[in-house]
């Protein structure tokens, strides 16, 4: 029989089947190997945590009135800040009270239970001016003397201050908040008077302060409250009267606000300084006298001393330390610095008498530490 032939694919099969694989690539040389080296990975440094905030507070500010007799300096007060401008300046946040309106002409609107005890202040809105020159940058116009004039007379001052540059609390609903080298920082003034933030309210003022507390880094809490004079050195721990008004119970009120989310918190109206105390790692200043209170306001003894209160915060509010700056009002001159220290020692012997458990550390020379 004839042969069969193969099919191509066949073919392709067998041949395909037959074929030796390829050969194997050839080793490079020993000495072509290389080792691959391993570079360490350089680690970068940590970013060092923002610096603190210096917060500088003083207590009553009035540099002259015009009511109902005419007792203004002649330069618009700027003597009377000269000497402790420096300080204020130098603060990321200076605060003040201001006793009194900015305010051209107007009537009063106070009515005193006791005509033997009332007093109106009123200076001009130019006067806003000098207190940005000295380094303020928030007020409180939460006190006695804040509707002298009436609400005309706030809104007076509160315009003053806004058109240079000072934010301002103090009339309800009014709150100042701002941001200090990208922290946020918000203050609310309280006091025990008619039209403004009210501290007997304490639940109120605590919902407030929780409010501020979470949309801001950092909550300062103000509060004119508190009797008045060399008799209201001490913290009484209850409600204080004085002619025949109710002024708070700072103590509670203070505490509850740092309960609530304050990190600060600046007292001032006994005209007079009090004690300090770290309530929950937050400092609180029951009083910090009278400042610059030009003729009208009395500034013998106890109630001439003008702290100027430094409080460095971290960036969430915690209280680091700081000092106190002595000064002495002499008029006409103002508060002047004092070599004595004699307001630091003063506030410190009511701290320990007041706080015991609670009041800061006073390592010397006007510095203030944790305990």
């Amino acid at each position: 029989m004839p042969a069969r032939r193969l099919a191509p694919a066949a073919i392709l099969f067998v041949l395909g089947g037959c074929a030796a694989p390829p050969p194997a690539p050839e080793a490079p040389p020993a000495e072509a190997v290389r080792p691959v080296l391993e570079v360490p990975v350089e680690r970068l440094p940590e970013p060092p945590p923002p610096r603190p905030l210096v917060f500088a507070a003083v207590g009553d500010i009035m540099l002259g009135t015009d009511f109902p007799d005419d007792r203004l300096p002649d330069d618009a007060g700027h003597a009377q800040l000269a000497a402790v401008r420096d300080v204020l300046a130098a603060a990321d946040v200076a605060f003040g009270n201001l006793e009194g309106v900015l305010m051209d002409g107007g009537e009063p609107a106070k009515q005193c239970a006791n005509p033997a005890h009332c007093w109106l202040f009123r200076s001009p809105p130019r006067y806003a001016a000098t207190l940005a020159w000295a380094g303020f940058d928030v007020m409180s116009l939460a006190n006695n003397h804040a509707r002298d004039f009436g609400e005309e007379g706030r809104t007076s001052s509160m315009r003053a201050l806004a058109e240079h540059g000072i934010r301002h609390s103090g009339r309800e609903g009014d709150v100042a908040s701002w941001t200090v080298d990208g922290t946020r920082v918000a203050l609310i003034a309280f006091s025990p008077f008619r039209g403004t933030h009210w501290m007997g309210d304490i639940d109120n003022a605590r919902r407030l302060v929780a409010g501020l507390a979470a949309g801001h880094d950092i909550v300062v809490v103000s509060h004119h409250g508190g009797g008045e004079g060399t008799d209201a050195l001490r913290v009484p721990f209850a409600e204080e009267t004085y002619l025949g008004e109710n002024r708070g119970d700072v103590a509670a009120f203070s505490r509850a606000v740092v309960e609530a989310g304050a990190d600060l918190v600046l007292g001032h109206g006994p005209h007079v300084p009090r004690g300090l105390e770290v309530w929950n790692g937050r400092l609180i200043a029951y009083s910090l006298g009278n400042f610059a209170t030009y003729y009208g306001v009395n500034v013998s003894g106890d109630k001439g001393l003008a702290p100027i209160l430094l409080a460095e915060l971290d960036r969430d509010g915690r209280w680091l330390g700081g000092r106190i700056v002595s000064a002495r009002q002499q008029r006409p001159a103002g508060p002047l610095p004092d070599p004595t220290d004699e307001a630091y020692r003063l506030m410190q012997r009511l701290s320990l008498a007041d706080f015991p458990a609670g009041a800061p550390r006073f390592p010397g020379a006007g510095r203030l530490a944790p305990r």
